[in-house]
């Protein structure tokens, strides 16, 4: 098995693990909120664990060239800590699910319904007096607060294993920064979807970058990465490095994920097509084909992504608008020219070779990724 397989496996165990611990301390509550252990711990299983494997090769490379300043017996704490940070990172990303979910109203989640969605069906399904939709939105705001809180929990376990003080208050701040980055992503999103048909068109493209700068590209490549790497101790320089890397990868990486939620395929996806569409999503991808457009077309345009309930029949007409306006040829030659510039930073990194191979392998998976 190789490393990648065996952390992911690490992380998994160490998630069902975490599970069933809270599940007896919720059941001795009240045995109705292992419900809600049932519903997280259904998002928590399986996943890329991205985030995960950017955060064990981050402080892999970087220990790697760092032996001299740690023990053996701090390597294999660190080693042993740095399961549970990834663990932490994983569920932070669940949590983030949850909410984006909701705020996005996807039914629909890696094939199967969306959290709200599941707290909805419970409702339905024991027949309960009130709103089966407020009910299934309340569930999942507060399903989505207690992952926050779990991922907290278990970062904090991890950092206080580390081989000191100083390593452990720097991966603290990358952790902090990270949730507050994810939250002011997460609100320019919601902010664009309502705000952006309102404002100017030049502005649309300069919007759409800065959402996803916060919302994914941070959060999702370089807070792992920074993490992984403040936790084996490595330099400013090589954070700084690291940081010169994350970020067109983080870029590409949602720009992929913009290109999916238009055209990608739901068996695939585990998403309804065009789900992104349905959201109406202001994405680089949607910004860039309203400027391809004339005037007449882009207010029907707009009038089409800013319906919630299109027909099938409209999704394929805004996909064929998007395409024949240039804009998907566009972002995925802005992909692979971000995939190379971050490609071209990893070179210059001074870091452990085989870890820094491991790094290229998976810049390359989330530039070509297909779900």
């Amino acid at each position: 098995m190789s490393e990648s397989a065996t952390l992911v496996d690490l992380v998994e165990r160490r998630l069902n693990e975490f599970c069933v611990a809270r599940r007896a301390q919720l059941g001795e509550i009240d045995p109705e909120l292992t419900q809600v252990i049932d519903f997280i711990q259904g998002l928590l299983t399986g996943g890329k664990r991205f985030r995960a494997l950017f955060a064990y090769w981050s402080w892999a490379s970087c220990l790697a060239i760092n032996e001299n300043t740690l023990t053996e017996a701090d390597k294999e704490r660190s080693a042993a800590a740095l399961v549970d940070i990834c663990a932490a990172l994983e569920m932070f990303h669940a949590a983030a699910l949850v909410h984006d979910d909701l705020l996005d109203n996807s039914d629909s989640r890696r094939g199967s319904p969306a959290v709200h969605k599941r707290f909805e069906q419970l409702h339905q399904l024991n027949g309960w007096a009130g709103s089966a939709t407020r009910f299934g939105q309340a569930g999942s705001v507060l399903a989505g607060d207690l992952m926050l809180g779990w991922s907290s929990e278990l970062f904090d376990a991890a950092v206080r294993r580390s081989p000191s003080s100083t390593i452990a208050w720097n991966c603290r701040d990358e952790f902090a920064k990270m949730r507050v980055e994810v939250m002011a992503g997460q609100y320019l999103d919601v902010l664009e979807e309502n705000a952006g048909p309102t404002r100017s068109p030049d502005e649309a493209i300069g919007r759409a970058n800065r959402v996803m700068l916060y919302k994914t590209a941070k959060y999702s490549i370089e807070a792992p990465l920074q993490i992984g790497a403040a936790f084996s101790g490595a330099s400013p320089e090589t954070l700084r490095g690291l940081s010169a890397f994350a970020i067109p990868l983080g870029l590409a990486f949602q720009l992929r994920d913009d290109v999916l939620g238009v055209f990608g395929a739901p068996e695939v996806t585990g998403k309804p097509a065009g789900d992104d569409l349905r959201e109406g999503k202001r994405t680089v991808l949607v910004a860039l084909a309203r400027q391809g457009l004339g005037l007449s077309t882009v207010k029907l345009f707009d009038e089409l992504m800013s319906n919630r309930e299109l027909t099938n029949e409209q999704v394929r007409l805004l996909q064929e608008t998007i395409r024949g306006s240039g804009a998907l040829a566009k972002v995925e030659q802005m992909i692979a020219e971000l995939g190379t510039e971050s490609l071209v930073a990893l070179k210059q990194l001074q870091l452990d070779p085989y870890g820094k191979e491991q790094l290229e392998k998976l810049a390359l998976k989330v530039v070509n990724r297909d779900s």
